[in-house]
């Protein structure tokens, strides 16, 4: 499976990635393993989305950090 997650982080703005091991990953930053997020501490896992292909985990990743993808969760997430 993949995984396409979203992030709170400090500077009240999400983060987006893409992972095969959700729980391993959310561990590196919570660490500050992930330079995207380490001085961005600390984070709080907002949503995942699992995906049996891959593929289309990194197209749903893409759109998610795209004008409109950052305006849907906006919509559909409170970050704070």
């Amino acid at each position: 499976m993949q995984y396409v997650y979203i992030l709170s982080c400090a500077d009240k703005r999400p983060y987006v990635g893409c992972t095969d091991n959700l729980k391993e990953r959310i561990e590196r930053h919570t660490k500050g393993y992930v330079p995207a997020t380490k001085e961005r501490r600390p984070i709080e896992l907002i949503n995942y989305i699992a995906f049996k292909n891959k593929y289309l985990a990194f197209n749903f990743e893409k759109y998610l950090k795209s004008g409109s993808g950052r305006a849907f969760i906006n919509k559909h997430f409170a970050i704070t």
